[in-house]
């Protein structure tokens, strides 16, 4: 018999990230600077190979530190019995959800994710390995808690809105290429800086854009657009403040600019304050 979990007893609040430094310089920065990533992957909805699989660690590595990997399989399917070992040897928390019930593996999934965002290692980012449109919820419920959602799924398998949804999508026949080109941008991005009043002016910009396009001003449109409109900023590792530390991310350079009473965050969504408004 299947254990399921209720969704309903779970808790209710529920663009591209650049590393700045590609070299030697790489070293200097602790693994506290860099933005936490867990992995969760469905692997009944995106079947990956070893070699492929080494090749998402490597993506993930290139995102920020990895504090879990978990990949759900179904041990009852023939096509999914060599999951434990093929995958277990790289690594990967390998849960096994041998239900026959519809969704079970996707709810182990969101319940899994859930509880590891609201642990005390909970972690900045969240790359979500499925094109299924059950996940359209958790990732709206990890966005409203100021956590980024990096979604990556095979061509023909995913949801629009899904893909829509996600603060960075791709497709995971496009993963050799995708880290070799963020290999190179590394590079460039060495010389991608931006001063926190600089970030503040764009941050401003794009919020009044998006407010006049009637759509809701999320962390994740914000930064895309920031990122469109400065070449200089690579996502908040580009941002330096004056005594030239760091943001662990996004949301914490909000939470600055939030104190420095330069915007105001109402269920995270940001608006102008009313000076700013008046000089607009």
């Amino acid at each position: 018999m299947c254990n399921l979990l209720k969704l309903s007893s779970l808790p209710k609040n529920t663009g591209y990230i650049t590393m700045s430094h590609a070299n030697q310089s790489s070293k200097k920065q602790t693994s506290q600077q860099l933005p936490l990533i867990s992995i969760y992957w469905d692997y009944q909805n995106a079947k990956l190979s070893p070699s492929q699989a080494k090749s998402l660690l490597d993506l993930a590595k290139l995102k920020g530190r990895i504090i879990s990997t978990n990949v759900y399989y179904n041990s009852q399917r023939q096509d999914q019995v060599a999951v434990k070992n093929d995958l277990g040897n790289l690594g990967f928390n390998c849960l096994d959800v041998p239900c026959p019930l519809k969704n079970s593996a996707d709810n182990q999934l969101i319940a899994d994710c859930l509880e590891e965002i609201h642990s005390n290692m909970s972690p900045d980012i969240i790359m979500l390995i499925s094109g299924d449109g059950d996940f359209i919820k958790l990732v709206h419920n990890l966005q409203k808690l100021g956590k980024q959602a990096i979604i990556l799924a095979q061509i023909g398998n995913v949801k629009q809105k899904l893909k829509e949804l996600a603060d960075e999508f791709y497709f995971l026949d496009d993963l050799p290429q995708l880290i070799s080109h963020i290999n190179q941008h590394q590079i460039i991005s060495i010389m991608s800086r931006i001063n926190y009043h600089e970030a503040i002016e764009y941050l401003i910009e794009a919020i009044k854009t998006i407010s006049s396009q009637g759509k809701p001003t999320v962390f994740g449109r914000i930064d895309k657009l920031m990122r469109q409109r400065c070449a200089k900023y690579q996502g908040y590792l580009s941002i330096s403040t004056d005594d030239g530390k760091k943001f662990k991310s996004f949301s914490q350079f909000i939470d600055v600019a939030v104190k420095d009473g330069k915007v105001r965050k109402q269920n995270q969504e940001l608006f102008l304050t009313d000076l700013d408004t008046l000089a607009a």
